[in-house]
């Protein structure tokens, strides 16, 4: 007698056993990617350097640095913002020069090496600077410095990497996924690191030991990259013999004297370094925001950074499925008009503890535009990028960046001392709005056929 269950092909069990890794391959962020190992493994890079940014530039060594080893609170900010403009600054003058470099000789792996293994090194550097430690403040400013600038050194020589492992087609996903792989990263970090410190007030020691954590983190993490990610881009035609620092300085006037040439890769990168502006102010402040305006402790300023960690993977990586689809142009002026609306309402919310709540819902929208922005503009600068000048173009990303991280902070600095925090914070907005309008005039098909073209 035939089973009723198959009148209608009806196999309770079995459509179960199909259905299950149907649903589980279509959520695999790598499905249909040519290489996804690839993507894997320089999306690692991503995940492990996360550490740091949220650890020690973010959260933990700014608190440690103002309130323990700097003489007074003052002091503290005073130096904390010198240590920042020094790292930044250091990455604006080097790292267009040492992407032209590793372009030259084919060596982008050997810099991302280098600048990796050199960022660990100090960050654990910082668990052995204690209050007691003769001149410690300007010690520890020493290697704060130094791992921020090869950090920063990393990211460019990270990217560089993009065009050789995406297309033009694929580009806006492959950045997403690394993009969302360092910010989900953070859903481990943090639930670790208050392991070490407790939800109470933070020791010294606690904190050395974030610091320490959050070099291995970094080193442990990163290895897949750096023992696997291959560079299939090798040294620049003609340099064999010729010395390195003036091949590469000529190489970089050459690209910055016929910027004509690649005139849509520059504009971008100037208006992303406008819009940048925006989003260097929320990261450097949002923390200064939340606890000077809403009483944010340091165990709840901890969830608010885990809650902007969490929005910020799904950002990055639902950007990076659609941003291919819609355009790269489309895809940034969307999430700058995301920035624009929670900018406004940060600057409009009343000033008091009731609304804390909008202070969450602004956080999640921050996340979002963060992560999304990030990867999408990284994405526009991949396919942007003539593949023999990947590093180079990705240094000159960089030297944006950072020049962002200097001009954007300094002025909302003056601009609150001058007429207050709320003037400051719609300043900001003016950022997001002049990103939207900058953007319009960025021809993104020209700008890859121009690429294509520099490639022969």
């Amino acid at each position: 007698m035939r089973d009723p269950r198959r009148i209608h092909g009806a196999d309770p069990g079995c459509s179960s056993r199909k259905v299950l890794p149907v649903i589980l391959s279509r959520l695999n962020p790598f499905r249909g990617l040519a290489n996804p190992r690839e993507v894997w493994v320089w999306g690692m890079y991503d995940l492990a350097n996360h550490s740091f940014a949220v650890l020690i530039n973010t959260v933990f060594f700014a608190l440690y640095f103002t309130g323990r080893l700097a003489p007074n609170p003052e002091a503290g900010k005073l130096w904390w913002g010198v240590a920042v403009a020094a790292s930044n600054g250091m990455v604006v003058l080097a790292t267009p020069l040492l992407g032209a470099m590793a372009d030259v000789k084919g060596a982008r792996r050997l810099g991302l090496v280098a600048s990796c293994l050199a960022c660990v090194a100090m960050t654990c550097s910082l668990c052995f600077v204690t209050p007691s430690t003769p001149g410690a403040m300007w010690a520890a400013m020493g290697l704060y410095i130094g791992a921020a600038f090869a950090f920063a050194a990393g990211e460019s020589f990270l990217g560089s990497f993009l065009p050789q492992i995406s297309t033009a087609a694929t580009a806006g996903r492959v950045s997403g996924i690394g993009w969302a792989m360092g910010y989900l990263s953070t859903c481990a970090i943090l639930p670790a690191t208050l392991l070490i410190t407790g939800t109470k007030d933070f020791s010294d020691a606690t904190l050395r030991r974030v610091f320490l954590f959050a070099g291995v983190w970094f080193l442990v993490m990163a290895t897949p990259t750096l023992l696997l990610l291959k560079d299939r881009v090798g040294a620049a035609p003609g340099a064999a013999g010729k010395p390195l620092l003036r091949e590469a300085i000529g190489r970089l006037r050459h690209t910055l004297r016929d910027a004509g040439g690649q005139r849509h890769a520059v504009r971008f990168l100037l208006v992303f370094l406008v819009y940048s502006c925006g989003m260097k102010v929320v990261v450097y402040f949002s923390s200064v925001i939340a606890k000077s305006r809403f009483g944010f402790d340091d165990f709840r300023l901890t969830l608010l950074m885990l809650v902007i960690a969490v929005s910020a993977g799904v950002g990055a990586f639902v950007v990076g499925v659609i941003q291919d689809r819609v355009g790269h142009r489309r895809a940034i002026i969307g999430l700058l008009a995301l920035w624009t609306v929670a900018s406004v309402i940060a600057a409009a919310m009343p000033k008091t503890p009731g609304w804390t709540w909008l202070f969450w819902v602004v956080g999640n929208l921050v996340g979002v535009g963060l992560g999304g922005a990030g990867s999408a503009s990284r994405a526009l600068v991949g396919v942007l990028s003539p593949r023999a000048k990947s590093a180079e173009f990705f240094g000159l990303w960089g030297l944006a960046s950072c020049g962002a991280a200097t001009i954007g902070p300094l002025a909302f600095g003056i601009t609150g001392d001058l007429l207050g925090e709320t003037a400051a914070m719609w300043m900001v907005v003016g950022f997001f709005v002049a990103g939207i309008a900058g953007m319009a005039t960025v021809d993104v098909r020209a700008g890859i056929a121009a690429a294509r073209e520099a490639d022969g």
